[in-house]
């Protein structure tokens, strides 16, 4: 099946490029001319799709070919830009890095050949006049698979300065869709794992966005890089479905009359959970709120079709768990950040130790880690793990193969998968008596606790990439209720 969806790949030389800046700014300048845009990211961060959300109306989806394989990319994003005008797709790094020691895997460039789609290269043209051709040319020429048909020149100094950058690159064959000026940064405050994310600062990140939109409209061809994105061939394939994915084996039965059709038809056509959900269903509750921020927007979908009612909480907030809750996923964010304030809410952390202690699933990644400890930064949290946390000097960040060691609510014992690490934070001790995962690369060790129904681990997986996943976690979240 061929699907033509308008498609562009933002990219640059190197990381600070402005990549975030001009992919978020044309996004939200294509909306606001009343384009329906898809928004994506190269790789697992989890924050730049919060501002692609903002800018669009419409959730942030990663395209990430190490965690969900090169098989996957075409399928997911062909599932997140069903029904638009345009998707817009921000790289990663520089174009061509990806994992490390695995050639072009999970670079940009590796993302744009699996779409078929034209990269516009956002290039920092602050400290250079005619080099930016002999850049540009090594960058456009390097991969003929990668076609770079065209640059947006950023942090340009003058009209003399874009007059000299635009003469030098008549010379490449690249053409110039775009010459941004150079100004007072935009107030986008980082902290220890980068942009602070848009759902601690929703004021702010909405001005930010419309500041980005607006030199993007000052400094952009808007037209030229819309016919670019038209440009681009058909994807072929089937779009990715949360209801492809398969039940656990074997089966469970969940003897409590018939379960509702976990995938009816959504008005736009996605296989989507989207209506009512029968007493049948068990609750699966998913902390969300300021502390926690970090999820895939395909984990939702996948619980759904699986036939959970799904459910956010903040655990800043909220002093008792959802009504019926029978399964907890805490996912990544910065809880390290709100410490007291977690530890403040004494009667949720006591419903969480509950909720653990009656053998309900609970699958924590890396904030939840932290939130299920003893303590972090010497605040009681939720006591369910027999460990400490507490912030770090040192920056743990990569991709990873992992294996299950044991049963657990997420995978079966001996199950392989790919994750991602990315924290400040340690726990005392790093692993428990039965380790969630076994890490195999790039370094043997072990880490994380699996007991009872409780799995808590820094590694983030995808789980469109871990096929089964959700479908086993709703049906330990059946069978505990």
């Amino acid at each position: 099946m061929s699907t033509r969806i308008p498609r562009l790949v933002i990219a640059a030389p190197t990381s600070g490029s402005g990549k975030t800046t001009v992919a978020t700014g044309l996004m939200r300048a294509f909306a606001d001319a009343g384009l329906a845009v898809s928004p994506h990211k190269v790789g697992p961060d989890y924050i730049d799709p919060g501002y692609h959300s903002l800018a669009t109306g419409r959730p942030g989806r990663n395209l990430d070919s190490f965690l969900c394989g090169p098989e996957r990319i075409a399928p997911l994003f062909l599932h997140g830009a069903a029904g638009c005008d345009l998707a817009v797709v921000e790289g990663v790094m520089g174009l061509y890095d990806g994992a490390a020691g695995q050639g072009e895997l999970a670079s940009t460039a590796h993302v744009a050949k699996l779409l078929r789609a034209p990269v516009v290269l956002v290039v920092d043209a602050s400290s250079q006049s005619r080099s930016v051709a002999a850049l540009v040319h090594g960058f456009a020429s390097w991969d003929p698979e990668v076609r770079v048909a065209g640059v947006i020149l950023n942090k340009v100094g003058s009209d003399r300065h874009e007059a000299l950058l635009r003469e030098a690159l008549d010379e490449s064959g690249v053409e110039v869709l775009g010459a941004v000026r150079r100004a007072a940064p935009v107030h986008t405050p980082s902290r220890h794992l980068g942009l602070v994310p848009v759902a601690e600062r929703q004021a702010e990140a909405v001005a930010a966005v419309a500041e980005f939109a607006a030199r993007v409209r000052e400094g952009c061809d808007l037209e030229r890089l819309l016919a670019l994105a038209h440009s681009a061939p058909p994807v072929e394939g089937e779009a990715w479905s949360a209801c492809g994915e398969p039940l656990p084996h074997p089966a469970p039965s969940l003897n409590r009359g018939s379960a509702p059709d976990p995938c009816p038809q959504s008005p736009d056509g996605l296989d989507l959970a989207t209506g009512p959900q029968s007493d049948v269903s068990p609750v699966i509750a998913i902390a969300g709120g300021a502390a926690f921020t970090f999820s895939y927007a395909e984990h939702t979908e996948l619980l759904r079709a699986a036939g959970a009612e799904v459910v956010t909480f903040d655990p800043l907030r909220d002093e008792a768990l959802p009504e019926r809750t029978a399964g907890l996923v805490i996912g990544g964010g910065f809880p390290e950040m709100y410490a007291p304030e977690l530890s403040a809410n004494e009667p949720l952390r006591e419903a969480v130790a509950a909720l653990a202690a009656g053998g309900a699933p609970i699958a924590a990644e890396c904030a939840g880690l932290l939130y299920l400890s003893r303590t972090l930064d010497g605040k009681p949290m939720c006591g369910v793990l027999p460990a400490d946390a507490r912030m770090s000097e040192r920056l743990t960040l990569g991709y990873r193969e992992a294996v299950a060691i044991a049963d657990n609510p997420l995978a079966a014992a001996g199950t392989r998968v790919r994750g991602h690490e990315f924290h400040r934070t340690v726990t005392d001790p790093a692993a428990g008596a039965v380790p969630a995962w076994g890490i195999t690369h790039p370094a043997r060790r072990v880490e994380g606790f699996a007991q009872g129904g409780v799995h808590a681990s820094y590694l983030h997986v995808h789980w469109a990439g871990a096929p089964g996943t959700a479908a086993r976690f709703v049906a330990a979240a059946a069978g505990a209720r």
